[in-house]
């Protein structure tokens, strides 16, 4: 009887799963690009620390490419600063050339004036040199070499402005060396797009290169290999599959009629098959949103109408409290909740 009260309360008060498993997150490695295997130096249940290399792909080519862009951007970078250096220079002598041929032409203007100023003297002289002709107060000998003096002055400014305007083209051939600068910033800006092209292909190349050498994304135990070291692979093909042991949890299955006494937090009394004189402790961690059925490969429509209505099952995780003893991903456990 007391046997019989003690079975009662504890169905009243517990829940149990006898169909529970230890379960964790099996991480598929794939390659990310195709291949010879080189190295493999894990083995199936081998622990790897997070980073540690797992396989290594054949990167002889992929780094033979890395180095020829790389070989392509040092040569097109000489090819700018080369380019630089013309163009400082080009610059310098454009620089000297204008102030040269600017100094001409202002010493050409600066004639042309004093010059002007003495033919305007020169037509004064003239004109009262004629006026005192007129009047036979001076000689024809002394008008004639005004006139003379004009005729002089005014071949020198023809001469001199022609002398001008000469030295003005020259400096608009100056001023066109400055606009030649403009090709070669030109050419500069197009060798600098060639190196942020090459460089971004290099960067890529260089990713490829990474992925040739595949790494463990967590702290994990190596549970299958699928490949051989000498094997070909192709990119997205599964070469191994690995699983942290600090995140093993177990999984049960509770009736959904159960579901509305469970809650977050609750302690859980775990019996593992492979340690039976061992008692794990646990907590309920997630209560699932969806039954399993909702997950099955195969759905079950009812076409006919007929209907028999099963019990469904809700997924809850269970998170082992300090495990006296490490579980493996698929052990088969039984649970008992405590729901009061």
């Amino acid at each position: 009887m007391a046997y019989g009260g003690r079975e009662l309360y504890l169905r009243l008060t517990h829940i149990y799963e006898y169909d529970a498993r230890a379960t964790a997150d099996i991480v598929t490695v794939s390659s990310r690009a195709d291949g010879w295997v080189m190295e493999m130096p894990t083995l199936e249940g081998t622990r790897v620390a997070a980073g540690e290399v797992v396989t290594r792909i054949d990167d002889r080519v992929a780094k033979l490419r890395a180095d020829a862009l790389r070989a392509q951007i040092e040569g097109i970078r000489a090819e700018r600063t080369k380019l630089r250096a013309e163009r400082h220079l080009s610059r310098n002598q454009a620089d000297a050339l204008t102030r040269t041929r600017t100094s001409v032409v202002t010493v050409r203007e600066k004639a042309l004036a004093a010059l002007r100023s003495d033919l305007d003297l020169a037509r004064l002289e003239l004109e009262r040199n004629w006026s005192l002709f007129e009047r036979r107060v001076a000689g024809e000998r002394q008008f004639q070499m005004a006139q003379a003096a004009v005729t002089k002055l005014e071949s020198q400014i023809e001469q001199l402005e022609a002398e001008h305007e000469q030295a003005e083209g020259s400096l608009d051939e100056a001023r066109v060396e400055h606009d030649r600068l403009g090709v070669i910033d030109a050419q500069i800006a197009a060798l600098d797009h060639q190196v942020a092209n090459l460089a971004a292909q290099l960067s890529q190349q260089n990713v490829d290169i990474e992925d040739r050498t595949i790494r463990s994304p967590v702290p994990a135990v190596i549970d299958r290999t699928f490949v051989l070291p000498g094997e070909y692979v192709q990119a997205g093909q599964r070469i191994l599959l690995l699983h942290d042991p600090s995140e093993v949890w177990v999984e049960a299955n509770i009736k959904e009629t159960q579901v509305g006494r469970l809650k977050l937090g609750q302690k859980v009394a775990v019996s593992v098959d492979a340690y039976p004189d061992d008692t794990f402790v646990g907590r309920v961690s997630r209560i699932g949103s969806a039954t399993t059925a909702r997950f099955a490969l195969l759905p079950t429509p009812n076409p006919s109408g007929n209907f028999t209505k099963i019990t469904q099952r809700v997924p809850v995780k269970i998170d082992i409290v300090d495990p006296p003893k490490p579980l493996t991903p698929g052990m088969m456990v039984e649970v008992e909740i405590d729901v009061r």
